[in-house]
């Protein structure tokens, strides 16, 4: 099933009346659930492992319409403030002029300005990332992982997506040399979403 759009053919359209709800019921406004979503990032530490983190604190919205999907829209703003990458030394660090620069630049903010569907249950979305004041597009790819009512009557719809950026766009380019050669942070950032969302009464 597709929320944001669905490619034009007569194999796809034939598949999803055999197997696939009206997609118009799934139209309406839905809030992201904090509490079962994830909005997190991995980076290369040292050359040699991955330092994963995640956001705790963040708000979103999504607009589905399921029979005109390019009116389909997705905005989440981030606290910056609520890092956590397991370590609070890192964190504070993070948090500091170095990186995030919080006490300035307190929110992150993600506003999409287009879909499109590849197929089955992939699907791109891209927007506009907001990170110390600098706005740059980012794409995300996403797999729509369905629709369900839960045991409390809400109507959910859920998202996995990815994405990757090169942190030094947004200015953000604080680094250490190595001995050994390269440098202690990677400039590709993977970023990683994990979104259950609720319709809105």
């Amino acid at each position: 099933m597709g929320i944001f759009g669905r490619k034009n053919t007569d194999e796809t359209t034939a598949a999803a009346a055999a197997v696939n709800p009206d997609l118009a019921a799934l139209t309406g406004d839905y809030s992201i659930d904090p509490a079962h979503s994830t909005i997190g990032f991995v980076a290369r530490h040292a050359m040699v492992t991955n330092v994963k983190g995640k956001f705790n604190d963040f708000t979103g919205t999504l607009h589905l319409d399921g029979t005109d999907p390019s009116k389909s829209t997705a905005s989440i703003d981030v606290k910056m403030d609520s890092i956590d990458t397991g370590s609070a030394d890192r964190d504070g660090h993070l948090k500091s002029s170095d990186f995030f620069k919080t006490d300035e630049f307190p929110t992150m903010t993600f506003r999409s300005t287009s879909a499109e569907a590849l197929g089955g249950d992939d699907y791109r979305i891209t927007g506009e990332l907001s990170i110390l004041g600098v706005t740059k597009p980012l794409t995300i790819d996403l797999e729509f992982n369905g629709s369900a009512k839960d045991p409390f009557g809400n109507e959910r719809v859920g998202f996995e997506g990815k994405a990757e950026i090169l942190r030094s766009e947004w200015g953000l380019t604080w680094n250490a040399a190595l001995e050994t050669g390269g440098v202690l942070v990677s400039d590709k950032i993977k970023l990683n979403f994990d979104i259950s969302a609720i319709k809105n009464a």
